[in-house]
């Protein structure tokens, strides 16, 4: 995955996280919709990862 798209996507997690889930689509969606099928690939796992990293940390609040 390039570094840009990771850099957006952590941003995104740190909005989302804030509870600012327009900002979060605004900063991920440009990058997700220019993805090549293989950092797309890239994108889902690190999604999946990324989602149940934080319901666990929801879950153990």
């Amino acid at each position: 995955m390039r570094r840009s798209t990771l850099r957006a996507l952590k941003r995104a997690a740190e909005l989302t996280r804030q509870n600012r889930f327009t900002e979060a689509v605004l900063v991920a969606e440009p990058v997700i919709l220019a993805a090549d099928r293989q950092e797309g690939d890239e994108i889902r796992a690190w999604l999946i990862g990324h989602a149940v990293e934080f319901a666990a940390e929801k879950g153990a609040r």
